[in-house]
């Protein structure tokens, strides 16, 4: 386990959900969080996966169950459904577009910034396996696969921790 320790003004987050809103929120809060110097985890499980899936992502699982799940749940960063309002995708598309008129980063780009910016990507490892997936499956910016212990054990010292 390579997980930061130096707890001191840390934050940890658990992105439970797959939905672009929820994700903007967890980006927005952990890059406001590392340009204040804080060490920012992110812990990404069950539909939070998808937002560290690779864009051309494969049906993934060992088996019917896994492969039907991942068909249905065909997602990444830049293909999320929101929260209220998705209307088949139209509502996706008119909040990129209502950020890009203010000049919000796209939540691609908040990815990429945050991992320059020091904040650790976990993907949990039950959850993984309960979908058939493997780390080959999420982009190169993710640390490396953890499971809830480990996640319990940065949490359980941080400063902040949210659950989204």
């Amino acid at each position: 386990m390579t997980i930061q320790k130096d707890n001191a003004g840390s934050v940890t987050l658990v992105l439970f959900s797959g939905e672009l809103d929820k994700a903007m929120a967890a980006f927005i809060i952990a890059t406001s969080a590392a340009s204040m110097g804080m060490k920012v985890n992110i812990f990404f499980t069950f539909w939070g996966l998808n937002i560290l899936k690779k864009d051309k992502a494969r049906f993934a699982g060992f088996n019917i169950m896994q492969r039907m799940m991942n068909f249905m749940n065909f997602g990444t960063a830049r293909k999320l459904a929101m929260t209220k309002m998705n209307m088949a995708g139209a509502g996706p598309a008119m909040l990129k577009m209502m950020m890009g008129q203010k000049k919000v980063p796209t939540l691609p780009a908040f990815i990429k910034m945050a991992h320059e910016m020091g904040v650790k990507f976990y993907p949990c490892e039950m959850s993984m396996k309960v979908m058939g997936l493997t780390k080959e499956d999420f982009i190169d910016e993710c640390s490396e696969v953890i499971g809830a212990v480990s996640y319990l054990s940065e949490a359980k010292d941080s400063n902040v921790n949210l659950f989204i």
